[in-house]
Order: C-alpha cells, then sequence, then structure tokens
C-alpha cells in the first residue's frame, strides 16, 4: 500500500469516502436513458474534477460512490458538486419528463447524503500500531 500514498507539498495521504446519493423523495428515476445519461454526466464531472472516482454504480433510488480525493478537498464540496452539476445537466437533458415528477422546483437528489471514510488497514491494525509507540 505505500506506493498507494499521494505525495504534495506538504503532506503524503490516502484518502477514500463511500459516498451515497438518494434520489429525493426515493422516486426510482435511475432507469432507462435517464440512467445511461446521468453515468455519462457523472463521468463528465469527474473528468473535470480534482477527485477520482474508482467506481460508482446505480439502483433505481440511489447511486454509489468509492472516491478518492485530497486533503484540500471536502466530503461536503465533493458532494456539492457531484449533485449540483448533475441536477442542471439532466434537466437539460430531460426537462418534461422530470417536471412530471418534481413540479415545485427543478430537483433530483434528496437534501443529505451518506458518507463513510474507508482505508486499506482495519481499525484494529492502526489502534495497535498507536499503541505500539509508545
Amino acid at each position: 500500500m505505500q506506493n498507494n500514498y499521494i505525495s504534495t507539498n506538504h503532506s503524503k495521504h490516502y484518502l477514500k469516502a463511500h459516498i451515497i446519493l438518494v434520489c429525493k423523495y426515493r422516486k426510482k428515476l435511475l432507469v432507462n436513458q435517464l440512467k445511461v445519461d446521468m453515468y455519462n454526466n457523472f463521468n463528465s464531472i469527474i473528468d473535470s474534477s480534482d477527485f477520482t472516482v474508482e467506481v460508482f454504480e446505480s439502483d433505481q433510488d440511489h447511486i454509489h460512490f468509492l472516491i478518492r480525493y485530497i486533503p484540500r478537498l471536502s466530503i461536503s464540496q465533493i458532494v456539492r458538486r457531484l449533485k449540483q452539476q448533475s441536477t442542471k445537466l439532466i434537466w437539460q437533458q430531460h426537462s418534461v419528463s422530470l417536471s412530471k415528477e418534481f413540479w415545485r422546483k427543478r430537483t433530483f437528489w434528496s437534501s443529505g447524503y451518506f458518507v463513510c471514510s474507508i482505508g486499506e488497514a482495519s481499525p484494529d491494525t492502526i489502534k495497535q500500531y498507536i499503541l505500539s509507540q509508545g
């Protein structure tokens, strides 16, 4: 794992997170052409971002991401970018069908999200390493 670290001017890091975004009202919208377009939109967003997505996959009402990011980015910044840009793009492509689902405003994702940090070492391994330093 040592060679998986990223070095910048003042840090060496290996930051990964699992993020889940849920469709507003748990609507099962990630199907057919809308799902294909959303995937393409996310790929476009990811290509122009300063974080990487190792994998992403969806069910009909939510999507999972495994991202790798640098310390100057917060998870909330990453989530905001993914949600805002994907919502804007999908509304440009599917405004007629989405207007039937969300008649009040142009939304797509619920306001919340799930995130969990992950790493290569188990918490027990890290705890034992720290305790062995004394």
